[in-house]
């Protein structure tokens, strides 16, 4: 046998027993899936990783690859992510052209969005989410909780691809698909009255959303423009940039009171309006030291209420007696 023959016997054998190690390596079930041919969740609702997080994972998706695989759902053109939007993010923006996934098929809604949220809850607690997640995640076990059967058998995948343990949250003969806000509560710690406030937060359009969870919009303010339609939110929203202003609850409760006859007029007549600022009179240095040495404010706040109903009484009286 010539040596360039005996040398392609033994690459080919070489060649052969590579792919064998590479078969027995990638788990059972994973395959390498183009990362342009996946898009997002439709419904997807948490926030991606971004500054110095998402750089070091670019860094690493550069170095490694995408070592944990990602689960995706197969569409009728592509795939949709269901578990590993951080992970495809970075292997996108690093110019990765494949990575390892699960491919689901034949998923029902429910089942898709228990793979989406209980992902995202292995991997950080619900006390560590923004407000907005906190809402969608209740909204899923609320509305779209699959049966707990189910559900286990998802959470326990979604356990041994992440390497984890899954402890059994089977809770009898009231797992049915929709739970009371009270038992849910009892879940994540939290009073059916929040529950149901968190819930209601899911109705704001998302630029809204980012506001609460960026600390730039108040809650109970967000909560009252939750009741208005989507395309009222979004006049508000866009009036409210333009003007560079905020919403106080007084003016987002009178804009509830026009609910579905809002108009551009009216929102921007409302947030137009100026604040009544309170005018407060500082009492000067000589006065606190000539009366009020020493005292506590309770007891100045007394004095100065007293004497100011004695002049204002002897005022009165002096009207009265110059009277014809």
């Amino acid at each position: 046998m010539k040596a360039n023959s005996k040398r392609k016997v033994f690459g080919d054998a070489v060649d052969l027993l590579m792919g064998d190690m590479e078969e027995v390596t990638m788990p059972r079930g994973v395959q390498m899936v183009p990362v342009k041919n996946i898009q997002a969740f439709h419904d997807h609702p948490f926030h991606l990783y971004e500054g110095e997080r998402l750089e070091d994972m670019i860094a690493s998706v550069k170095e490694h690859g995408v070592l944990n695989p990602g689960i995706v759902q197969k569409l009728d053109t592509g795939y949709e992510m269901l578990s590993g939007h951080n992970r495809w993010n970075a292997a996108k923006l690093a110019g990765i052209k494949e990575m390892p996934a699960i491919v689901k098929t034949d998923l029902s809604e429910e089942e898709a969005y228990v793979y989406v949220i209980e992902t995202n809850l292995m991997q950080r607690s619900f006390s560590d989410l923004a407000i907005s997640e906190k809402a969608a995640v209740l909204k899923a076990r609320y509305e779209k909780g699959s049966c707990q059967g189910k559900r286990n058998d998802i959470l326990n995948e979604i356990a041994r691809l992440e390497g984890k343990q899954v402890v059994d949250v089977t809770c009898g003969h009231s797992d049915h698909k929709l739970k009371t806000r009270d038992s849910i509560g009892k879940e994540y710690e939290l009073s059916g009255s929040s529950v149901g406030r968190l819930l209601k937060l899911n109705d704001l359009i998302k630029p809204f959303k980012d506001m609460v969870d960026r600390g730039a919009l108040y809650t109970k303010v967000a909560l009252q423009l939750a009741f208005l339609p989507e395309n009222e939110q979004t006049m508000v929203y866009e009036i409210m940039k333009e003007k560079k202003t905020k919403i106080t609850i007084e003016v987002v409760m009178k804009l509830r009171s026009h609910s579905g006859a809002l108009t551009e007029a009216m929102v921007k007549r409302y947030l137009s309006k100026e604040p009544i600022k309170k005018k407060c009179y500082k009492v000067p240095g000589r006065i606190v030291e000539k009366y009020f040495q020493g005292m506590d404010p309770n007891q100045v706040d007394a004095i100065v209420e007293q004497a100011l109903e004695a002049w204002f009484s002897k005022e009165a009286a002096n009207v009265r007696t110059e009277e014809p």
